[in-house]
């Protein structure tokens, strides 16, 4: 058995080097690195790719372009990417007016960010997601795993048990299906999600939390003078999400801090933090804030194809769910 592995792995690789026209060291280069797929080679940059490997511009630039005539990374038709579109996943959030709200669910292959004060439910509907991508398919589920980075140190097991159970997963199992790791900088986070994608290629991971993104950046970039690096690394990062969810088509979301703008004078001053960085990357953005108790409204802010609007939505020990 380990035989035929074994010489199933060299025909790959042979095959690899192959179609990028590289010889086997240099696939084997790329394989150790994490790039077993073309699509992953095809969305890197030639100077990551010259920092990752060693090799010089020309050729890294060389790979590259070949990887993404393989991946046909050129014009298509607008009718072809509609096809795409139409095929694309969503995870439910429990709740269907919040489903309703956002399309039918989370979708995959792009990031979604929920940003709120404390204690809106960001968190809660992290795990909630969590557990809701390991569902079947035909009760809005993905039938999939998740990673979860927590940069805050509010991830809770069992949180996840008592959901899993409302919804009729085997808790241990659902425990399983979730890795989870603590982000504890900035630099480890960033890591984190470097790491993210060899998961996500030998896993049948669907969905990548980060609860939350800022947190980090906003404790160790302090100042004016240090603005500019902060959301620099901040764009990097975040571009790197957004590849992530794209070629492996799964969901990242991503949940956000906010802060008070003074400039506002009338109505809310509420803003996530990360500015235009953050605003422009993710394709959904939702707002949430406490009504009263258990209750949660969610504000669809931006999305490049649903309308805007709002949804109520209870938190409850069984998990998210709707208003009676």
């Amino acid at each position: 058995m380990t035989e035929n592995n074994g010489e199933n792995d060299k025909e790959e690789l042979k095959k690899f080097a192959s179609k990028l026209n590289i010889g086997i060291s240099t696939a084997k280069q790329l394989w150790s690195a994490g790039y077993k797929r073309f699509e992953q080679i095809a969305t890197l940059t030639v100077k990551e790719l010259v920092e990752k490997l060693g090799l010089n511009k020309t050729f890294s630039g060389k790979i590259i372009s070949k990887a993404r005539k393989i991946c046909n990374m050129g014009f298509i038709s607008a009718d072809i990417l509609y096809d795409r579109r139409i095929k694309i996943d969503k995870i439910t959030t429990g709740s269907i007016q919040l489903d309703n709200l956002l399309g039918g669910g989370v979708e995959t292959g792009s990031i979604t960010e929920f940003y709120g004060a404390f204690k809106s439910g960001k968190t809660q509907l992290a795990h909630q997601l969590a557990v809701n991508v390991q569902l079947s398919k035909d009760v809005g589920g993905l039938e999939g795993n998740a990673l979860y980075i927590d940069s805050e140190g509010t991830f809770r097991p069992e949180r996840i048990v008592s959901m899993a159970i409302a919804m009729h997963l085997d808790p241990g199992q659902a425990l399983k299906n979730i890795k989870v790791a603590r982000a504890y900088n900035s630099e480890h986070q960033i890591e984190l999600v470097n790491d993210a994608e060899e998961i996500i290629n030998n896993s049948n991971i669907r969905l990548l939390i980060i609860d939350s993104i800022s947190t980090h950046f906003r404790a160790e970039y302090i100042g004016n003078e240090s603005i500019k690096s902060r959301q620099q690394n901040l764009n990097k990062h975040l571009h790197q999400l957004e590849r992530i969810a794209d070629i492996n088509n799964c969901a990242v979301i991503i949940t956000n801090q906010v802060i008070d703008d003074p400039s506002v004078i009338m109505g809310d001053p509420i803003k996530a933090v990360g500015g235009n960085i953050i605003a422009h990357i993710c394709q959904t953005r939702v707002y949430l804030r406490v009504i009263r108790g258990d209750q949660r409204l969610a504000r669809l802010i931006d999305s490049p194809v649903l309308p805007e609007g709002e949804a109520v939505f209870r938190l409850t020990n069984d998990g998210i769910v709707d208003i009676n």
